[in-house]
């Protein structure tokens, strides 16, 4: 008995369930709220981190200071270098180990990147990709590490795990602790041209020079902090860094005949410039509409016919960076201009050789000084004291210091394409001063936070320097084939960088789209400005996360934007907006008290009105959604006397309804015409269904008229 009522009871709870899931079925899913709040998805608000999105009063970040002495080895496209770190433990934390990165390692012979990329054999390939991917011995890259140790000289126990390395303490660093170590290491430096890579040399034949941008040159420590811990992912090559700020004290020995830029202030200008070029310097300071040529293409052409066998050292002095880099070349044209920031004088300035020349010469640096303005009308006044664009052929960024493509033809001549290219990647790379240089999010997790946020303000300085720039990135219409693409193959902008498809859709354009959106039609510009601005100073200098922006965006404009943040950041639904159906309607007298509406079902937006009705006109218009993002309904009313208005409903007319609203208006004119989101504002990804009259524009009906004619 007892297993027949077991069997019984069973059977009650499967039909039971049963019964459930048919009737869930038959209402469909369960309504998943779009407007429900970001609380169980953002970390619980604390003393370090707040509910409003500022730093707290117990908000802390480490500091980590860096003594260098670096030799540039040309003969040998080599770089040697001895460090001492000193480690301040800001936290409350006591650390009984610290973390330090080793991105060269990437590089290495038995590195692992490599071994993580699908690959298979190509019917055909180009002979440097073959020699690249192919050769028996590949390149002997990667950290060469001599030693490690303590500031008294001692070895210092560690643990080396490919681009990361431990530092195995003897005893716990407690909280206010200070520790200093020592480490000596070179590498062979990469070509950046032949062999990839974010830094490394360009080799010219011509006369057997370099031109080097050199980064991730040096071990750094890993940051620390109260919401990863330690951030030691490893560096996969796509997903870029999370750095402390710190004091940089670094000495760069090159060829006497190079020209070098790099992050910091030059302590010794008396010993690496000539008269010539010093006075030079001075007139740059002066200049704030053209830049002043300090070495010119003569200059350059004329140095790089020959190597001195001389070197020089150049001292720098870097206060309040989070990272450090430079670039060198006895090739380099060097010119200069000043930036008035707010009264303080900033420098702008290119280096590059003279196959980037007049390109460069005539653009470079006034592109550095247009983002300056631009960025620091949006943020903050920009810090330091310089920014640099150096003609790297490529695109990276470092503080003050920057890397860029763009070269015109061997008969100097450029076409828009290319120049537009080459301005448009120079505001982006030297935008990066602000986004992460400064407000100095964890790249390596957050990939958007730096480089949506930074494509977003480049759209800004873009049409700054010129009112007509071809924007590529950033407006709502350009990312409607991204995200109507094959869903498999895309990912929220909410994922970490090295594990998306299409990473430049997912980190730079969608989410510069998304404050697009925000700026020029959810929010408005006056709120979205200065709620963008308050984030920027909240944490200028400091370690931002995604809920510290979005709590910041809402808590300083007075508007809710979970419901955004919620579909445009966490999902990949689409924007997808109609109008179902519109009903006419005409007002007619029933008596003194009461006025009936009669229904026009004429087609059309025309209403056959009778003598006696009223004067004015009226519609019911039902809008459905079958995109999964909730956005405004933008709507255009055109008249018969031609005028037409638009009018905006909020987002939150979906709150009760995710698929089907209606909207009763009336007018004094008869409307000729209906159109959802005229101007392509939100990112709809079919726009067949937002014209009433329907508009003929699906494929199908293109073709059916072209038979008929």
């Amino acid at each position: 008995m007892k297993n027949i009522g077991a069997l019984i009871l069973s059977l009650f709870f499967v039909s039971t369930a049963f019964m459930a899931q048919e009737s869930k079925t038959k209402q469909g899913h369960t309504n998943e709220n779009k407007f429900r709040q970001l609380h169980e998805l953002l970390p619980t608000p604390n003393l370090q981190r707040t509910a409003s999105g500022a730093p707290g009063v117990k908000y802390t970040q480490q500091k980590v200071d860096y003594n260098m002495d670096i030799i540039l080895d040309d003969e040998n496209t080599r770089i040697y270098g001895n460090e001492t770190i000193t480690y301040h433990n800001n936290s409350d934390d006591s650390l009984a180990y610290l973390w330090v990165q080793l991105d060269q390692n990437m590089r290495a012979a038995d590195s692992k990147t490599p071994d993580i990329q699908s690959s298979s054999i190509p019917v055909k390939t180009s002979t440097t990709r073959y020699n690249n991917t192919y050769v028996e011995d590949p390149f002997d890259g990667g950290f060469k590490i001599e030693s490690v140790t303590n500031i008294d000289g001692s070895d210092l126990s560690h643990t080396i795990n490919q681009t990361m390395m431990r530092i195995n303490l003897k005893k716990p660093l407690a909280s206010g602790e200070i520790f200093e170590f020592k480490i000596k290491w070179w590498y062979n430096i990469n070509n950046h041209r032949t062999q990839g890579g974010r830094s490394g040399y360009e080799h010219f034949t011509e006369n057997g020079n370099n031109n080097y941008v050199i980064a991730q040159f040096y071990p750094r420590m890993c940051v620390y902090d109260n919401v990863e811990g330690w951030q030691n992912d490893q560096f996969w090559g796509r997903s870029e860094f999370a750095l402390e700020f710190g004091d940089f004290t670094v000495n760069i020995t090159t060829p006497d005949d190079h020209m070098l830029g790099a992050t910091g202030v030059l302590q010794n200008p008396k010993d690496v410039f000539s008269k010539t070029e010093l006075k030079r310097i001075e007139q740059a300071r002066k200049s704030f509409d053209n830049p002043v040529i300090i070495r010119t293409q003569e200059e350059a052409e004329k140095i790089e016919k020959s190597k001195s066998k001389k070197t020089k050292t150049w001292k720098f002095y870097a206060e309040n960076v989070r990272d450090y880099a430079f670039a060198s070349s006895r090739k380099f044209i060097f010119d200069a201009m000043a930036v008035n920031i707010n009264g303080k004088i900033v420098m702008a300035e290119s280096l590059y050789s003279k196959e980037a020349n007049p390109l460069y010469g005539d653009h470079s640096t006034r592109a550095v000084a247009q983002t300056l303005k631009t960025y620091s009308r949006y943020t903050f006044d920009y810090p330091y004291h310089k920014a640099i664009s150096v003609d790297g052929q490529m695109g990276m960024e470092y503080p003050q210091i920057c890397f860029n493509p763009g070269r015109p033809n061997p008969d100097g001549t450029y076409s828009d394409r290319v120049k537009y290219r080459m301005i448009k990647v120079t505001i982006h790379e030297v935008g990066h001063n602000f986004f992460p240089m400064i407000v100095n999010s964890d790249e390596r997790q957050w990939t958007w936070m730096d480089e949506g946020l930074n494509s977003f303000m480049e759209m800004l300085a873009e049409k700054d320097y010129d009112e007509n720039f071809p924007i590529v990135r950033g407006y709502p219409k350009n990312i409607v084939g991204y995200m109507s693409g094959d869903q498999s193959k895309i990912a929220p902008i909410m994922s970490k960088g090295d594990h998306v498809y299409s990473f430049g859709n997912n980190a730079y354009g969608k989410p510069a789209t998304g404050l697009w959106m925000l700026r020029e039609t959810i929010m408005g510009k006056e709120l979205f400005d200065h709620a963008f601005k308050t984030y920027s100073q909240r944490w200028k200098f400091k370690h931002p996360t995604p809920a510290d922006f979005f709590r910041t965006m809402e808590d300083a404009s007075g508007v809710d934007l979970d419901w955004f943040w919620r579909g445009w950041f966490y999902t990949t639904d689409v924007t997808d907006i109609g109008i179902a159906e519109v009903k006419k309607f005409y007002a007619e007298d029933a008596n003194n008290e009461t006025v009936n509406f009669i229904q026009d079902k004429s087609e059309g937006l025309s209403i056959n009105k009778p003598k006696n009705a009223k004067s004015k006109y009226f519609y019911e218009i039902t809008f459905n959604k079958p995109g999964g993002l909730v956005m405004p309904i933008i709507v255009e009313y055109t008249y018969e006397d031609g005028s037409s208005e638009k009018k905006m409903y909020p987002a939150e007319i979906w709150r009760y309804n995710d698929k089907m609203v209606t909207k009763a208006i009336h007018s004094n004119k008869q409307i000729t015409k209906i159109v959802v989101d005229p101007d392509l504002e939100t990112a709809d990804v079919d726009t067949s269904n937002n014209s009433f009259p329907r508009e003929n524009n699906d494929k199908f009906s293109k073709f059916k008229n072209k038979v008929k004619n």
